[in-house]
């Protein structure tokens, strides 16, 4: 029978734990229903509460397909003779199979938790479907992360509440890469982000990042539920949580404290790690895979543009972008600092053979940005010959940024020639100036300053207008 989302009475929720210690007490009860991205908790007094879906768990599957490596690597299973539905199991099955997955940290069941399941394998079977063929590529590296700071390898489900393992998404309010950095959590554990690199969508590098920032959460709560939460809403929220709930550092007891979001954050943790185990039993078919190339990097020194690497490496830009995603403008900064390029195996030699060729190709379209500039001293000068009557200008003032007075006349050449604009510049000398002071002031000198006025000595006088152009 096909499970349909719908409001459904749940009585009043269970009062004590089972034995195993698996279902937490909520502070609610009666009846949850999820509605868009949004579950709607019907209270015992007939009070509404609502609780957001994280963000990364509202992304459109056709988006994620449309992903480089989606396109590339990942195919829907022909072979799979599952019949597209959704089996419906009672809460005792639920208790068992969350209770028989090899965790450390807590998996508790409630109604939020069904509900959250439900809406995986209902709504958003196409994109567990995703999750766990794109799991291929990054699950190895979010699990080598994780090890390196022992940290559970359950919170490899993280980027999928994330971000929908989507490299490059960006939430609305500036979250960043698989695991979400804001900016400046991304800085404070060594995410390099600037205008042209960006190291929360590196997978490796914001992986290690985040397996550090979990571990140094952990060293403050001390409770895994505790440390997802202040993973999404940050520790200060937690603690806040904790002082108005009288100190209770049990997440179930401090939820209604919480913000929206998180209060579903967890119970949606907890249901990503039961559908990415027991997808079959809900008749969800995983993408096929077929892994990339291997690829290794190699270290440049000089500024380097993937459109070069791609030309002369015979590579396909969309290929290097993808294995690259931390570089914003295609542009690798190498003479900032040494950095690296991440390539196909195959590819490597052959960037190593033709370095050189490599660095010169399309150079000044692609790496146009100027060292050094020099700007001209020439003076226009209107043409004598032309001898223009005073009845053939016409001439408009305009002041400048420095409050000099602008004099644009516009000079009638002879006939057939075109006209042609000469401004002038007229500054107010201030009583104490001399003409050199003036000449450094307005970039030129003494000699031409005199030429332009009509001057032979060094007298001037405060008040009058000197032409400095």
């Amino acid at each position: 029978m096909i499970y349909k989302n719908r409001i459904e009475r749940i009585g009043v929720f269970l009062k004590r734990l089972l034995p195993c210690g698996l279902l937490a007490c909520m502070p609610f009860s009666v009846s949850a229903q999820i509605e868009n991205d949004e579950i709607t908790v019907l209270e015992d007094d007939g009070t509404q509460e609502v609780i957001d879906v994280p963000e990364g768990l509202t992304h459109e599957v056709d988006s994620l397909l449309s992903l480089y490596y989606s396109q590339m690597y990942l195919t829907p299973d022909a072979n799979c003779n599952y019949r597209d539905e959704n089996p419906e199991f009672s809460d005792a099955t639920y208790i068992d199979r969350l209770r028989r997955m090899p965790n450390i940290m807590e998996m508790p069941y409630n109604q939020v938790v069904r509900k959250f399941i439900d809406r995986y394998a209902s709504r958003m079977r196409r994109a567990v479907g995703y999750w766990l063929g794109a799991s291929n590529f990054y699950m190895p590296i979010f699990e080598q992360a994780l090890e390196a700071y022992n940290m559970p390898l359950e919170l490899r489900y993280l980027p999928v509440i994330e971000s929908g393992l989507n490299p490059n998404a960006i939430s609305r309010v500036g979250a960043t890469g698989l695991w979400q950095f804001m900016l400046a959590t991304g800085k404070s554990y060594g995410l390099k982000v600037n205008s042209l690199v960006d190291e929360r969508r590196d997978p490796i590098k914001a992986s290690y990042a985040a397996a550090h920032y979990l571990s140094d959460l952990y060293k403050i709560f001390g409770d895994w539920n505790l440390v997802i939460a202040a993973y999404n809403c940050g520790p200060e929220n937690i603690n806040r949580a904790i002082h108005r709930a009288g100190g209770e550092r049990d997440y179930w007891k401090i939820y209604p404290y919480l913000p929206r979001e998180t209060r579903g954050y967890v119970p949606a943790f907890i249901a990503a790690n039961y559908i990415m185990n027991y997808y079959c039993e809900h008749n969800i078919c995983p993408m096929r895979t077929q892994l990339p190339a291997k690829s290794d990097t190699i270290i440049v020194n000089r500024d380097v543009h993937l459109k070069q690497v791609a030309a002369i490496c015979d590579l396909s830009l969309e290929e290097l972008r993808t294995l690259n995603p931390q570089y914003r403008r295609d542009i690798v900064n190498g003479s900032t600092e040494p950095s690296a390029i991440r390539l196909p195996d195959a590819a490597i030699n052959t960037f190593i053979d033709n370095e050189d060729s490599v660095y010169v190709y399309n150079a000044d379209q692609l790496l146009s940005r100027r060292a050094e500039v020099f700007v001209s001293d020439a003076q226009p000068e209107v043409a004598r010959s032309a001898a223009p009557s005073y009845s053939s200008r016409r001439s408009f003032y305009r002041h400048d940024r420095r409050g000099h007075n602008r004099q644009e006349r516009v000079v009638k050449g002879r006939k057939g020639r075109k006209e042609r604009k000469v401004r002038e510049q007229n500054v107010t000398i201030k009583e104490g100036q001399t003409l050199s002071q003036i000449a450094r002031k307005n970039h030129t000198t003494v000699d031409k300053l005199r030429k332009l006025n009509g001057i032979k000595g060094s007298n001037i006088r405060a008040g009058k207008k000197l032409r400095v152009k």
